[in-house]
C-alpha cells in the first residue's frame, strides 16, 4: 500500500488539474459560442449537446470498468482524457460550422466529463481499504484551481481573446493525464481474497432502491437549475453592467467560496448525513437563484456568489458520499456514474437547453426564474426521497 500522504496529496494534485482544465472549456463555453457567430440558443444546444454526450458515455464507461476490475481505472481515465484532449486540439485549429462543432463537443464532452466519477472511484477504492484520503478537502482545492483558473482566464481573454482558452485547455489536459497515469493502483484491483459479488445493472440499482432513484431525479431537478447559473454567468453579469472580462472575477468569487465547504463538511456530515445536506444544497441552490435575480448591479452579482459555498459546493462532495452510503459495494463505480448523469450529465443538458432558449426569449431574469422553479422542486423530492429512505427494505441481490 502506497504511503497515505502520497495519495492524499497526489489526489488533491488530480483535482486541482481536473477543475483547471475543466475551468479552461466550460467557464467561456457560451461566450466562446456566441463568438464564433452562434446565438444563446445554439450555444445552449452545443453546451446541451457536450453534457448529453457523457450521458451516453458514463455508463458504458462505468460499467466497463465494473465489468473489468483488473484493468486500473487510471488506465481508463487516462485514455479517455487523451480522446478529449485530441479533440480540443482540433476544435482549437479547425473553426467550423454547427455540424463540426457538435462531433467535436461530442467527442469533448463523451469522455472529459465520463473520467470524472472514474477518477472520484480511484479514491473511494482506497477510502474502502481505510486510507484516510480527504476527498472533500480534495475536491475544495479543486474549487480553488478552478476559481484561480477563472481569473487567469479573464486576464488571458482581455489580452488574447476568448479563442486563447482552448489552447490553456489543451496544455491543463494533457498534465492532467500525467498526473492520473502515475497515480498508483489500489491493491484490489491487483488480486481479491475470493470471488467478489457480480455488479448489478443501472435498472436492477434504481428497482431495488426507489429512495436512491428517487434522489437522483431530485438532483436532476436541482443541477438542471444550478448549472445554467455558472454556464451563462456571463449573461447576468453583462446585464448587470459588468464586462466579458468581469466573468472573471465572478467564477473566481464563485468558485472560492467552494473551499471552506471542504473544511466543514466532514462535521456536516457526520451530524446530518447525505440526504440531508444534499436537501440544503437544493435549498442554497434557490437562494442563489434569487439574489441573483434581485441583484441591481455588478458588485450585488458578486455578492450573491458566497451562496456556492452551501450550494454547489455542497452538492459535490455530498453526492459522492450518499452513492457510497445507498449503494451495494460491487456497483460503487455504476453508483456515482448514475448521480455524475443525473447531475452534470442530464442536468446540464436540460439546463443548457431551456437556459439558452428562454434568455432568447426574456432575458436573464426569466433564466433565473427558472432556475429558482427547478431548484424549489428539487427540495421538495429531497424531502420525499428520505422519507422514502425511511421505510426501504434492505437490497436484496
Amino acid at each position: 500500500m502506497p504511503s497515505v500522504r502520497r495519495l492524499d496529496y497526489h489526489y488533491m494534485a488530480m483535482q486541482i488539474g481536473f477543475w483547471a482544465m475543466f475551468a479552461a472549456i466550460c467557464a467561456y463555453q457560451a461566450a466562446l459560442l456566441t463568438s464564433r457567430g452562434f446565438t444563446n440558443a445554439e450555444a445552449g444546444l452545443l453546451i446541451a449537446v457536450r453534457c448529453l454526450a457523457g450521458i451516453v458515455c458514463q455508463p458504458a464507461l462505468g460499467s466497463f470498468a465494473d465489468r473489468h476490475p483488473h484493468i486500473p481505472l487510471r488506465l481508463i481515465v487516462s485514455i479517455s482524457l487523451g480522446v478529449g484532449l485530441a479533440a480540443g486540439v482540433v476544435f482549437l485549429l479547425c473553426p467550423m460550422g454547427m455540424a463540426g462543432t457538435m462531433a467535436v463537443l461530442i467527442l469533448m464532452g463523451g469522455f472529459e466529463i465520463s473520467s470524472y466519477p472514474l477518477m472520484d472511484a480511484m479514491a473511494i477504492q482506497f477510502i474502502r481499504q481505510g486510507v484516510p484520503i480527504r476527498y472533500s478537502l480534495g475536491r475544495g482545492v479543486g474549487s480553488l484551481a478552478y476559481a484561480l483558473c477563472c481569473v487567469v482566464l479573464g486576464l488571458q481573454v482581455t489580452a488574447f481573446g476568448v479563442e486563447s482558452t482552448l489552447l490553456t485547455h489543451a496544455v491543463l489536459t494533457a498534465l492532467e493525464i500525467a498526473l492520473v497515469i502515475t497515480y498508483p493502483v489500489c491493491p484490489v484491483e491487483e488480486h481479491t481474497a475470493g470471488p467478489a459479488p457480480a455488479p448489478h445493472s443501472a435498472l436492477w440499482l434504481m428497482r431495488q432502491n426507489p429512495s436512491f432513484a428517487l434522489m437522483l431525479v431530485a438532483i436532476l431537478f436541482g443541477l438542471t437549475g444550478c448549472l445554467p447559473m455558472s454556464n451563462f454567468l456571463v449573461n447576468v453579469v453583462t446585464s448587470r453592467g459588468g464586462t466579458t472580462g468581469d466573468l472573471g472575477t465572478a467564477l473566481f468569487v464563485m468558485a472560492a467560496f467552494e473551499l471552506p465547504t471542504a473544511f466543514i463538511f466532514q462535521r456536516l456530515y457526520r451530524r446530518l448525513e447525505g440526504g440531508r445536506l444534499l436537501l440544503m444544497s437544493m435549498i442554497f441552490c434557490f437562494l442563489k437563484a434569487l439574489a441573483l435575480f434581485l441583484s441591481p448591479s455588478l458588485p450585488f452579482v458578486l455578492l450573491s456568489q458566497p451562496l456556492q459555498m452551501l450550494g454547489y459546493g455542497l452538492f459535490t462532495p455530498t453526492s459522492v458520499y450518499y452513492v457510497n452510503e445507498s449503494v451495494p459495494p460491487e456497483d460503487q463505480v455504476k453508483g456515482q456514474t448514475l448521480m455524475m448523469v443525473a447531475s452534470n450529465g442530464l442536468g446540464g443538458v436540460l439546463g443548457s437547453l431551456f437556459a439558452g432558449s428562454i434568455l432568447d426569449l426574456g432575458g436573464p431574469n426569466a433564466m433565473l426564474s427558472f432556475c429558482m422553479a427547478c431548484s424549489a422542486a428539487a427540495a421538495l423530492l429531497s424531502v420525499l426521497a428520505m422519507r422514502l429512505a425511511r421505510r426501504k427494505t434492505p437490497i436484496q441481490a
